[in-house]
């Protein structure tokens, strides 16, 4: 197998010209052509050579003369003499492989005599069928992985040739592995050999020289029979390496984050595996039932399957049986994974019991399943689900599939409207058959109705969610009042429109005390972030100055606006059919300290940042409104000069090609960031609601939002796929043990109407991660 383009020591200059027109590294007939050229009997040294790896190897292998001799292989060995090195120190049992027939054979005739016992094969490395299963002692490769993991190609041929590494490698073998120790070859080599595995990392000496150069680095992977995940261990101060500076950042870095990793599957009882994780033999061999065994997982996401699937994987405990299913999945949708019999592991063992399956896989969907039937979801899981099937199953048995209902008691559609903008949009009521156990605590004898709005044109994605309660029971203002009597006669003339749900006394309206959706307490809960910059501004009875670009239904700036009266909130439209549904049906008011600007909201944003920049206030155009079938917010609605404080982006995508169902990709851009940068205080802090059930996707995003803000911390909310970003411009900002404290402050500051939401927010403080 080839190798790769960066070499540490050549026989010539002219060898790293020939080089350069090789072109794609992975292919055979490139390196036929490239050895032709080459000759017979001028090797190829790629990165370190013998004098420097003859003490390591060789400690390594250990004693050439032990009984029986150790069994070497060397994949993708090009024309390299460290076969023959090795070979004159003793080793005797080495085979060499490479794809190139031209190498092997020129390989094959310059040590045929000499080193008669040395074995050669024209053999791609990443399919070595002809050797059985844990053959040889050592793996030794210079440079093969590294050409197998060119960035464009990503990690399949990489992938394939560590599988067949794994399988070759006796009990106790070794894998060492000569690279440059890119962080997309650690991204797939620590990893790969994470379960099962003790590892290390060795620099190799270099050269002297003037100046520094890449360094060639040794990875050494035992294979050991254990379940404990060990820590990779380095023999080198990374201060003390000589080499680019690149380099030594990058390994360092991959180092602390494999070994992060690798702690949290030691310690923590909530990881998510993968299926290559188990696989890998993260839970032992997935072919036999473990009683009593329950872990989570993630399922699907990449290659050919549409959607990444939140799992459980359970073994039925001991004495059961009888079981009907050897395997059986069942599928949990949305609308009832917060529920404790599926949410908790106790109410997750009586699904088990009452399934009638060995092994059950719980699939809990979420919100980025909206747009596929079951049929399809069932169609996407299956192949998955096979390979977490135990050794009866691998005999062609099917497996059941059985679905909790979406639990809704009952649904009422309150109104339909269509937007040139949004598309069709459906107003709905509805009961749950069973609700958040928070709400039951609240309301213990409500009950409880919510009223969602729904944007078909996303198949059926619920936009907003909110809590009805009695006219009583919430906190009707008398700027809610004033407003509906000022625009009464507009609206009676509005066609299609119902009843106002806080007409009467008697009616249930939208409770704004409450945010029913997780993500909006997300947000909020970043907002610890920048907690004692809100106290120092609210203690002198000034003003923090925060834009929401989204209205939805409104909720969130109108939690905002009850519970946090310090707070000036601008909320920004583009369709002004949401601004008319909002107040309709969501009980969305507006006042001095909450406004409405119906125009785009990456323009009104930029238009913010330059009247920033002037002592005037700057009109934002697009959302003066007439008296037709439109209203206005006090004349001219404006948009103050000050710099912002806080910046919510909570904007779905209309178009889904983006990867991303929130925000739209322009929101994300690096142009727009920076611009979003510059328009915040310099205590600022930007806030983005993202929701993709890409990983790339999630990856760019987080990467163009590194390159702007000072500091990044997410949160990850278990049980949807939102996954809310909170950037940061100033250079300081909160260490990773000030958040409880935080929070209390937050809290304080907070007039929640319930003690549950204050710990909510608290909670989910608690999850926020820093990722700069």
């Amino acid at each position: 197998m080839g190798k790769k383009k960066k070499n540490q020591s050549s026989s010539s200059s002219s060898a790293t010209d020939l080089l350069q027109t090789l072109g794609d590294f992975t292919s055979k007939e490139n390196w036929d052509k490239f050895f032709t050229i080459r000759g017979t009997g001028d090797s190829f040294e790629w990165y370190a050579e013998w004098p420097q790896l003859r003490d390591p190897l060789i400690s390594l292998i250990g004693a050439p003369t032990s009984s029986p001799p150790p069994q070497i292989l060397v994949p993708g060995c090009g024309n390299s003499r460290l076969s023959e090195h090795l070979y004159d120190a003793g080793f005797h049992g080495i085979t060499n492989v490479d794809f190139s027939k031209v190498v092997i054979s020129d390989m094959l005739r310059r040590n045929v005599r000499d080193r008669s016992d040395m074995r050669w094969r024209v053999m791609d490395m990443t399919s070595m069928q002809v050797f059985m299963d844990e053959t040889f002692d050592v793996v030794l490769d210079k440079g093969g992985l590294d050409a197998l993991m060119e960035p464009e190609l990503g990690h399949k041929l990489g992938n394939q040739y560590l599988s067949e590494v794994k399988r070759l490698l006796k009990s106790g073998g070794k894998f060492v592995c000569l690279t440059l120790a890119e962080s997309h070859v650690l991204g797939l080599l620590f990893p790969k050999f994470r379960f099962g595995w003790k590892m290390s990392v060795h620099a190799i000496p270099q050269k002297s020289s003037s100046e520094p150069s890449l360094q060639t680095f040794m990875v050494v992977a035992d294979k050991e029979n254990s379940s404990v995940v060990l820590q990779v261990t380095s023999s080198f101060d990374h201060s003390s390496l000589d080499c680019n500076k690149n380099q030594a950042f990058g390994i360092h870095e991959a180092l602390e984050s494999e070994n992060q990793t690798r702690r949290e599957y030691s310690h923590g009882s909530d990881i998510l595996y993968s299926l290559e994780d188990l696989q890998l033999g993260a839970k032992g061999d997935m072919k036999n039932l473990s009683p009593g065994c329950r872990f989570k997982l993630i399922l699907g996401g990449e290659g050919d399957f549409c959607f990444s699937y939140r799992a459980v994987l359970l073994d039925a405990r001991e004495n059961s049986g009888p079981f009907m299913y050897n395997c059986g999945v069942f599928i949990v949708p949305k609308t009832r994974a917060h529920e404790w019999l599926f949410s908790s592991e106790e109410g997750q063992w009586l699904v088990v019991e009452s399934s009638k399956a060995a092994r059950l896989i719980m699939v809990l969907l979420d919100t980025s399943h909206a747009s596929a039937s079951m049929d399809e979801i069932q169609k996407d899981l299956s192949p998955l689900v096979k390979q977490l099937a135990p050794g009866k199953d691998d005999q062609g048995a099917q497996i059941p599939f059985m679905m909790a209902g979406d639990g809704i008691k009952h649904r009422n559609v309150v109104h339909q409207a269509t937007s040139s903008l949004t598309g069709p949009i459906i107003v709905e009521d509805l009961v749950y058959e069973n609700v958040d156990p928070e709400f039951s605590r609240i309301w213990p004898s409500e009950d409880l109705k919510f009223r969602r709005l729904v944007f078909q044109r996303t198949q059926g994605l619920v936009q907003s969610e909110a809590l009805l309660m009695r006219d009583g029971s919430s906190h009707r203002t008398d700027v809610e009042t004033e407003r509906k009597k000022a625009s009464s006669s507009s609206k009676s003339k509005r066609k299609g429109t119902q009843r106002r749900s806080d007409d009467s006394g008697n009616q249930l309206k939208v409770y704004h005390g409450y945010l029913a959706s997780s993500y909006h307490m997300g947000i909020i809960s970043g907002f610890t972030l920048i907690s004692s910059y809100l106290e120092s501004v609210a203690s002198v009875g000034k003003s923090v100055k925060a834009v929401v670009i989204g209205l939805g239904a409104g909720l969130l700036p109108m939690f905002l606006h009850e519970c946090m009266p310090f707070v000036g909130i601008e909320a920004v439209e583009l369709d002004l059919t949401m601004l008319n549904l909002a107040e309709d049906y969501f009980g969305f008011t507006q006042d001095k300290s909450l406004k409405v600007h119906i125009t785009d909201g990456i323009k009104f944003v930029r238009e913010m940042k330059s009247s920033s920049a002037t002592d005037e206030m700057s009109v934002v155009h697009g959302n003066e409104i007439t008296s037709n079938n439109t209203r206005s917010c006090n004349g001219n609605c404006t948009a103050s000069n000050a710099r912002v404080d806080i910046l919510i982006i909570d904007v779905d995508s209309p178009d889904s090609s983006s990867g991303m169902t929130c925000p739209a990709a322009d929101f994300v851009e690096g142009s727009f960031l920076l611009t979003v940068k510059d328009a915040l205080s310099e205590q600022g802090l930007f806030i983005v609601n993202l929701v993709s059930r890409s990983q790339a996707t999630k990856d760019m995003v987080i990467s163009r939002m590194k390159m702007v803000f000072n500091h990044l911390f997410c949160l990850q909310l278990e049980e949807d796929v939102n996954l809310v970003l909170f950037g940061l411009s100033s250079e300081s900002c909160i260490k990773d043990n000030s958040f409880p404290e935080a929070a209390v402050q937050l809290g304080k500051l907070v007039k929640f109407q319930h003690l549950e939401i204050s710990q909510s927010i608290m909670d989910a403080a608690k999850k926020i991660r820093c990722l700069k």
